[in-house]
């Protein structure tokens, strides 16, 4: 009797204010070196009306359930930007758990002990942080524009983007563990919120092997289709050690 061995999970964290759709061309990529996962917070998309977590404690457990896809099945991460606090936490309760991921790669915000201002922003007005906002080139210049739109951003995009920040805050303050994985850190060259010289103090959250990674682009780099396959040649030499054989009985 023969049998494939199902590949291993790539489990994706979105970033604040946003669902999963920057992840839905990735599959097609990874194609079957991976099982890609977007994971869905609550309170967007399809989960809208679901209560939003803000504190690591309830995020662990809404993790609970890609956790559970996670157990006796190897897995790497990808988080970007609130995805990539969200991804090291997850990873670091794992490995805790004796369930850690063949490697964590972390894309598009800063190390915990650098503060990023924009993570921790969540409770200033609406006016100045829809310009901070758009300054960072996290919203188009409309969103500070009272003529081209703004009330509605003010409405539907800054109620779900405070709590997402409120969130990283929270991870921030509770990150003080080195990954044992491997950890590759991601930053897009012209990220103002997240420049290279900065997420490449990641390291100091990588007890062994830790890489750098600089690709074009400014904060949301993850929408540019050419992402998917830098990451998949950036683990390929992981993948490779992952890849499911055809088995005999």
């Amino acid at each position: 009797m023969s049998g494939h061995p199902a590949p291993p999970l790539l489990l994706c964290f979105h970033h604040a204010g946003a669902g999963i759709s920057a992840f839905s061309r990735w599959q097609a990529q990874f194609a079957a070196e991976a099982e890609v996962v977007p994971v869905l917070l609550p309170g967007r998309d399809a989960r809208v009306r679901e209560p939003r977590v803000t504190g690591r404690a309830a995020l662990l457990a809404e993790l609970e359930v890609a956790a559970a896809l996670t157990r006796g099945r190897p897995y790497l991460l990808y988080g970007h930007s609130l995805g990539g606090l969200v991804a090291y936490s997850f990873a670091a309760a794992r490995e805790a758990a004796g369930d850690p991921p063949r490697a964590v790669v972390i894309g598009a915000v800063l190390p915990p002990h650098l503060r990023s201002p924009l993570a921790l922003s969540a409770e200033l007005p609406d006016t100045p942080l829809l310009h901070l906002l758009v300054r960072q080139g996290v919203l188009p210049p409309e969103a500070a524009d009272e003529d081209r739109g703004s009330d509605l951003f003010r409405r539907r995009v800054l109620p779900p983007l405070r709590d997402d920040l409120r969130l990283a805050q929270d991870l921030i303050r509770r990150a003080d563990v080195p990954l044992r994985a491997p950890v590759v850190a991601v930053a897009g060259a012209e990220d103002p919120v997240a420049p290279p010289e900065g997420v490449a103090q990641w390291a100091r959250y990588a007890a062994g092997d830790f890489r750098l990674r600089t690709v074009p682009g400014g904060h949301l780099f993850v929408r540019d289709k050419t992402l998917p396959g830098l990451l998949r040649a950036e683990l390929g030499g992981i993948l490779a050690g992952l890849r499911p054989e055809s088995s005999a009985v």
